[in-house]
């Protein structure tokens, strides 16, 4: 007969998990929207570059080091504010409460950005392995939405669950590079060229801004770390730290792994119902088991960092629809801010369903037409955080990392302003003024109510 010790350490261990396991869940399940990019930023980079594969590395070099150059910055952001106020805090603690509604309309307009082109994404994946659903790309991109939508009532409780998918697709990764590397399927022949790319260095720098869709999601750990209620401020910093380092090295090696592959076995612009990474594992592997794991692992992943969005995004407006204080009014309507027996507020998630429904129609379900508009809006969140810890550093006098600070501040804005160069984006950056203007009025109408600037703190901790 089992003691009542044995039978319940399965519940301790949910309740109370080691470190090391909540690290694994917390870390990879953050990491899961940058990972997740790989399956398309690259594909991105070379439709900008017209198809030459031969300026597609050191694009894609670059993007991760300014990737790892806003990581850096976050590093310091996360020992700032440890408790998880991200950008929205650092701006409003830098510049003045008002400055906080600038990234919370960014983050605000990049969830439901995620969401859409994430799904659009899932849904290429499953017509590259099953191109006999081609037809019916809109429709299958809507009813993973919807599904993905209805799963969120049930809560926040999938974390582990997004670290799983995260891991089973960095081993489908690793799996297709080996294999390409030793022993490819076959390697396409000459990659389509679709326009010119010279002079090559400022083809590259007009082409790494598309591909900073890569960097989304870098700001995660900064923010997610208010979930980690069990630790206290030095623990949640290192694991905020962490995430953030074990993202960067991760995505790094995937993404330039992938990269070198495709540039070896020479996979260009794919055709209108493949994608480029479906194309790389199938040179790498054909079309057999490796490749269904491969187009599987993808599709759940971006699933997961769809589902990711769908709990941040309305998070957010249920903290919005929340007042300050005891018996004030929110800045949002106080529908949005009611929740179900699981904590899932349900209006917010209708929401953002409608928005991403909306976006995905307008997108054809082409997700490579959403990453034109995807790296602005989260990059004015990256600009305000980095602006912000720029004051911070000024103030101490610490010269290295004011530098470091202004830097990674003026490579976001060159990154915005060749963006909204391309038109659509301008969409994107529209709504962030357009959101941060109406939360901003809504508070001065409210009486400008103190603290508003943890809100973000706030919607990650439930």
């Amino acid at each position: 007969m089992a003691s009542p010790d044995s039978t319940a350490w399965p519940v301790r261990l949910l309740r109370h998990p080691p470190k090391a396991l909540l690290f694994f869940a917390f870390a990879f399940a953050v990491m899961a929207d940058p990972v997740s990019s790989v399956a398309y930023a690259i594909e991105a980079a070379l439709r900008a570059l017209n198809g030459h594969l031969d300026l597609l590395l050191p694009t894609m070099g670059l993007v991760i080091g300014i990737i790892a150059l806003v990581t850096l910055n976050y590093w310091q952001l996360v020992r700032a504010f440890p408790q998880g106020g991200g950008s929205p805090e650092a701006a409003g603690t830098a510049f003045g409460e008002g400055w906080t509604f600038l990234p919370i309309g960014a983050l605000v307009v990049d969830f439901a950005l995620t969401i859409a082109i994430s799904i659009a994404a899932a849904s290429s994946a499953v017509i590259d392995y099953i191109p006999a659903v081609a037809s019916a790309r809109i429709p299958l991109a809507l009813a993973l939405l919807v599904a993905v939508a209805a799963l969120t009532w049930f809560g926040h409780g999938g974390r582990l669950i997004f670290a799983v998918m995260t891991c089973l697709f960095i081993l489908a990764a690793i799996a297709v590079l080996a294999l390409g590397w030793v022993s490819p399927h076959e390697a396409h022949g000459a990659a389509p060229i679709t326009g010119s790319a010279s002079p090559a260095l400022v083809a590259v720098i007009l082409a790494f801004p598309v591909a900073m869709a890569l960097a989304t999601g870098t700001e995660a750990p900064a923010t997610s770390i208010a979930q980690l209620a069990q630790l206290d401020d030095r623990g949640r910093a290192r694991f905020g730290r962490g995430t953030l380092g074990a993202t960067v090295a991760i995505v790094g090696v995937l993404t330039m792994g992938l990269t070198a592959l495709a540039v070896h076995l020479h996979v260009g612009i794919p055709g209108a119902d493949n994608t480029q990474i479906g194309n790389l594992a199938e040179g790498a592997a054909g079309r057999g088991g490796l490749f269904a794991f491969f187009q599987l692992s993808s599709g759940l992943l971006l699933l997961a960092a769809a589902a990711s969005s769908f709990q941040a995004g309305p998070g957010l407006l249920k903290a919005l629809a929340h007042g300050r204080a005891e018996g004030q009014p929110g800045l949002l309507h106080e529908a949005l801010g009611r929740t179900n027996k699981h904590h899932t507020p349900v209006a917010a998630v209708g929401v953002y369903t409608a928005i991403a429904a909306a976006i995905i129609l307008a997108a054809g379900g082409q997700e490579q037409e959403l990453v034109l508009v995807y790296a602005v809006a989260v990059f004015v969140s990256f600009l305000a955080g980095l602006l912000a810890m720029a004051s911070f550093s000024r103030r101490r006098g610490a010269h290295l990392l004011y530098a470091t600070n202004l830097l990674g501040a003026v490579v976001v804005a060159f990154t915005l302003i060749v963006n909204t160069t391309r038109g659509y984006p301008l969409l994107s950056l529209a709504g962030t003024v357009l959101v941060a203007a109406f939360l901003h009025w809504r508070w001065v109408k409210a009486g400008r109510p103190r603290g508003i600037e943890r809100v973000e703190r706030e919607a990650e901790g439930g």
